[in-house]
């Protein structure tokens, strides 16, 4: 793999990670009710079910590798388009991820496991990750070159987005969720993630087929 292809995989790694989510939403609720700690278990499980969900989509990319142009080209509009869709739905959400909670177990005699289980759940029924691994995974992969070891490479790259993509929103919450409470500031996050999510569809497109 081409250090220009890994980059270009890491841009978008970083921003789907980044941008608010269900895992993000349960990593800031489980750092403000039990710590920091408790997060990070959350965390570790989302990445491990990260894994899972991108094992799940490499089933299927032996279909993409061999085809024709066509079908590459079918699966680029795809990626690019939900990831424009993805920007768009950014850029006009009014919501503000700071001030939003899920639920979470009480923290009395609760086990380590059960906090890693939440993460895991929530990274294999999140759409978001889902659509990512499907509609856009194919586009980095070479044929020519060991798959296993892309397959792992690309994987470790968005699972560790995801790590520092949490650390950086709870240690966000945690310090200037005061600052946050402005809604206009709020809309400003929500138009930047939005448009680089839009830029990244974009450049997408520009993306040639590896299949050759």
């Amino acid at each position: 793999m081409s250090l220009s292809i890994w980059l270009v995989f890491l841009a978008a790694s970083l921003v789907t990670t980044f941008s608010p989510g269900p895992a993000i939403l349960l990593a800031i609720s489980n750092s403000v009710a039990f710590g920091p700690k408790k997060a990070l278990l959350s965390s570790v499980g989302n990445a491990t079910g990260i894994f899972l969900v991108s094992s799940a989509a490499m089933a299927g990319l032996g279909v993409v590798l061999n085809t024709s142009a066509l079908l590459f080209g079918v699966f680029k509009l795809a990626g690019a388009a939900y990831l424009i869709y993805l920007g768009v739905r950014q850029w006009r959400s009014k919501a503000n991820i700071f001030e939003q909670q899920v639920q979470v177990v009480p923290a009395a005699g609760e086990a380590h496991a059960k906090f890693f289980r939440q993460g895991l759940l929530v990274a294999v029924t999140n759409p978001k990750s889902i659509l990512f691994f499907t509609a856009l995974f194919p586009q980095f992969i070479k044929p020519e070159v060991s798959v296993p070891e892309q397959f792992f490479v690309l994987t470790l790259t968005f699972a560790l987005c995801a790590i520092l993509a949490h650390c950086f929103y709870v240690l966000l919450a945690r310090r200037m969720r005061g600052w946050f409470s402005s809604r206009r500031r709020a809309q400003l996050f929500n138009r930047i993630s939005g448009g680089a999510f839009v830029v990244l569809g974009l450049g997408v497109f520009r993306l040639k087929n590896s299949a050759g």
